[in-house]
């Protein structure tokens, strides 16, 4: 059995690029808990809390129930659950798995698999990433979940789901097209010739068909990037930036740096490259972006967009928020 092939092959409701993270989480969550403990359990009561938080923050805005995955991802053949009444799951109903003391864990063949190839955990897991999750969050979900990948190369077999090749230039064409400035705070650092803390950031991620093309890119700082991608900040329809109002940051640094860029325009492209299309934009706002987003945060925020840069580049040169 291709173990690989199920991990790339889980059965989701999804179409037009909806996000339905909930069993590639607990796939990656199980791998997780494997990895410290082979013959261990995870049971629903216990672990519910981890998994709810987990789609909070890593799943679409919104609300689900990790009852879901951990009932229906047996049907894919690489989980099995089992009740005080013996195998088998009692259903999604909440209530239920709590109080049948429903347990869950990989499937003895995949078990047996994982055993006997420990490499293969690493390579089923790297499989979920980056079908699901954009390579900016992979780190920081393995961390949240307790995951550690090897860095074994992946090679899937022949009958695997195709997975697309990267555009090389991509970053390069994005960070040029931006002029090498963050569009959200105008951060521009170099050391010497050679720009540091800048990325080539997707709107519409490449994991859910999200083309390597100028207008689903953004040139953004680390900081933001990450923001972006967890669903902070977003774009309106009038390429104005979104903050959500979930995010709070007491801090002046967080004020500064991400709540003072709520209505702010966009920094760039520049003249004659196309800026992100409105396909793109709608599908981070509905995918990703979390909530609704913040009023303009003051009068900077009517400005165009040369005025939006100038501000911006200040903020970048003084502060530096994505050199970090």
């Amino acid at each position: 059995m291709d173990w690989l092939e199920r991990a790339a092959s889980l059965r989701q409701w999804s179409a037009n690029g909806i996000r339905a993270p909930h069993k590639p989480l607990l796939l990656l969550y199980a791998l997780g808990g494997f990895q410290r403990d082979a013959e261990g359990e995870l049971r629903y009561s216990e672990v519910e809390q981890d998994l709810r938080r987990l789609l909070a923050e890593y799943g679409p805005g919104n609300r689900t129930t990790p009852a879901y995955p951990f009932h229906h991802l047996v049907n894919d053949e690489v989980w099995e659950v089992r009740t005080h009444r013996g195998a088998g799951s009692p259903g999604t109903g909440v209530r239920e798995l709590r109080a049948s003391g429903a347990a869950g864990r990989l499937a003895p063949g995949l078990r047996t698999a994982l055993r006997r190839d420990p490499s293969l955990l690493g390579r089923m897991g790297q499989v979920l990433l980056d079908l699901h999750f954009p390579p900016s969050l992979h780190g920081e979900l393995c961390e949240a979940i307790g995951l550690e990948l090897d860095s074994a190369g992946i090679e899937l077999t022949p009958g695997t789901r195709a997975r697309r090749q990267r555009d090389r230039n991509m970053r390069e064409l994005v960070l040029t097209a931006y002029e090498y400035q963050c569009a959200f705070c105008g951060y521009d650092g170099r050391i010497g010739a050679v720009s540091v803390g800048l990325e080539a950031a997707h709107v519409r991620w490449w994991a859910f068909d999200g083309p390597d093309d100028i207008d689903n890119g953004l040139c953004l700082c680390s900081l933001h990037h990450k923001l972006f991608d967890k669903g902070v900040l977003g774009l309106g329809d009038d390429h104005l930036i979104k903050v959500s109002q979930h995010f709070v940051g007491r801090s002046a640094a967080a004020r500064q740096h991400v709540v003072a860029l709520a209505g702010r325009p966009v920094i760039g492209p520049q003249p004659g490259v196309r800026r992100v299309a409105a396909t793109h934009r709608d599908w981070h706002a509905r995918q990703v972006f979390h909530g609704t987003a913040r009023p303009a945060a003051g009068a900077g925020a009517g400005v165009g967009v040369e005025a939006g840069a100038e501000a911006g580049t200040r903020v970048g040169a003084g502060e530096g928020p994505g050199a970090s």
